[in-house]
C-alpha cells in the first residue's frame, strides 16, 4: 500500500481551523487541537442560539404588546383575542413595531376592534 503524507491537504485544513478560529483568545487561535475543540463548541452555541433568538424576539414582542395595551387599559390576552375576532391580520412582530414608533397608530387601531 502507498504511503500517505498529506502534505498539502493537512496545511488547508489547518490553516482553514485557524482562520475559523481567529478571534478566539490565547492558544485557542494558535493551536490546532485547542482551536477545533473551540470552534465545536462555538458551531454548537450558534446552532442552538439561532433557535433561542426566535424564542426570545417573540417574547420581547409579547412585551411590548403587553406594556402598549396596559396604557390603553387593556391586557395583552383580551387584545390578541379582539384582533382576532375583528380578524385583523397583523403580527405580533408589525403590532409591536407600532406600538413602538407610532404610538398614535396603535391607539387608532385599538380604539378600532
Amino acid at each position: 500500500m502507498a504511503r500517505v503524507k498529506r502534505g498539502t491537504n493537512r496545511i488547508k485544513r489547518r490553516k482553514n481551523v485557524l482562520k475559523r478560529a481567529s478571534g478566539f483568545l490565547n492558544r485557542r487561535s494558535t493551536h490546532l487541537r485547542a482551536a477545533r475543540e473551540a470552534l465545536l463548541h462555538a458551531e454548537k452555541y450558534a446552532y442552538r442560539d439561532r433557535r433561542a433568538k426566535k424564542r426570545d424576539m417573540r417574547s420581547l414582542w409579547i412585551v411590548r404588546l403587553s406594556a402598549a395595551a396596559k396604557e390603553q387599559g387593556m391586557s395583552y390576552s383580551t387584545l390578541m383575542n379582539k384582533l382576532k375576532k375583528a380578524k385583523v391580520e397583523i403580527n405580533r412582530k408589525m403590532l409591536a413595531e407600532i406600538a413602538v414608533t407610532q404610538p398614535e397608530v396603535f391607539k387608532k387601531i385599538i380604539a378600532q376592534i
